[in-house]
């Protein structure tokens, strides 16, 4: 009588729970279409100037998918011009009717930094507001930073949900730090000490810090934008992309979120109405991209029920030739489709 060997036992023993794993995989994702689960859009995030009431206006029709009223470097830094702009964005935010607001989940406040008289104010202010639910801080240098800011809100906070935040990377400290940053939670808890959601690269003030000469290559922010992106990826958080001071070119613009994207950003800063509709329509996959992605989702499920873990992709190169596809690059089109989908794009049906 035939007994097999100790090691083809092993091998048939991993070669059946990788096929069990390989269809969960696919019947998980199959289960996420039919329920509708999207990646939320958070591709683009427009500063409004809180000390504008015709700005502020103007961001209840804004397509942007995150707003973010601005206290800090839009407005003059006096007592009077805080003051009056924390007071208008207050007034704005519990007097127009909830139904004509942004959704909270687009709704952010960038307020003033730790380093500032300013910023205990703004928190005991912005905190009383139940449609804020995000609040961008600028000038994170380090952790100590977002202790400061954490302690404010466990004094000043509210019970009615979990804050955001977006700490923006600015210095060289900063940078030097990011790890660190990226990987900070609250001793309170996310739901008195706020959670970190993203990472946001403000270019400028790390030109102003570092001395780095700003140009239309981007070449010397290669390292710090390529260094942010993967930080923010491997702590789970959002990437986002610095603003394109030159918002009257759009092409220049158009380059610099696809620039942005293949570093692995998720989004980027707008700082003009105009910019927004580029920046969205950049931050998702192409038509291309999305028809590669839903094959191979496609031919991958049918691999699988062969029990096979790769299959060969044609490039279409009029050379025969073919690209091998596995694992990891069905995660990279899983995530194209889902991103694609919550954006109303067409996902083709492969046969």
């Amino acid at each position: 009588m035939y007994t097999p060997s100790s090691r083809l036992l092993r091998s048939l023993r991993t070669s059946y729970h990788q096929a069990i794993r390989s269809l969960s995989f696919i019947r998980q994702y199959s289960i996420a279409q039919e329920q509708g689960h999207a990646t939320p859009l958070r591709r683009s995030y427009l500063y409004v100037p809180a000390s504008s009431e015709r700005m502020l206006q103007k961001s209840l029709v804004t397509g942007s998918d995150i707003i973010i009223y601005d206290l800090e470097d839009s407005i003059a830094p006096s007592e009077e011009d805080k003051n009056h702009a924390r007071k208008r964005l207050a007034d704005f935010l519990t007097r127009t009717a909830p139904e004509n607001l942004p959704h909270p989940s687009r709704i952010a406040v960038r307020v003033n930094s730790t380093h500032t008289p300013f910023f205990e104010r703004d928190i005991v202010s912005i905190l009383t507001i139940s449609s804020v639910r995000t609040l961008v801080l600028p000038k994170i240098h380090s952790v100590e930073d977002l202790e400061i800011v954490t302690d404010a809100m466990e004094a000043f906070g509210r019970a009615q949900g979990t804050i955001n935040l977006i700490a923006s990377i600015e210095s060289a400290l900063a940078l030097h730090n990011v790890g660190a940053i990226a990987s900070w939670k609250s001793v309170y808890g996310p739901e008195k000490g706020g959670e970190l959601r993203a990472l946001l690269f403000a270019a400028e003030d790390y030109c102003a810090d570092t001395s780095i000469i700003r140009t239309a290559s981007r070449q010397e922010l290669l390292y710090p934008r390529s260094q942010i992106a993967i930080t923010a990826k491997a702590f789970g958080l959002d990437a986002i992309d610095m603003v394109c001071v030159n918002y009257r070119d759009l092409e220049f613009l158009r380059d610099e979120c696809a620039d942005g994207r293949r570093l692995g950003f998720s989004g980027k800063q707008a700082i003009h109405p105009t910019q927004v509709d580029i920046i969205q329509s950049t931050f998702v996959p192409t038509e291309q991209e999305i028809l590669r992605a839903a094959t191979i989702v496609h031919r991958m499920a049918q691999a699988h029920a062969e029990q096979k873990g790769a299959f060969g992709l044609d490039l279409g190169d009029s050379k025969g030739g073919k690209e091998m596809i596995d694992a990891p690059m069905l995660k990279q089109a899983e995530k194209s489709v889902q991103l694609a989908r919550a954006a109303g794009l067409p996902i083709p049906k492969i046969s």
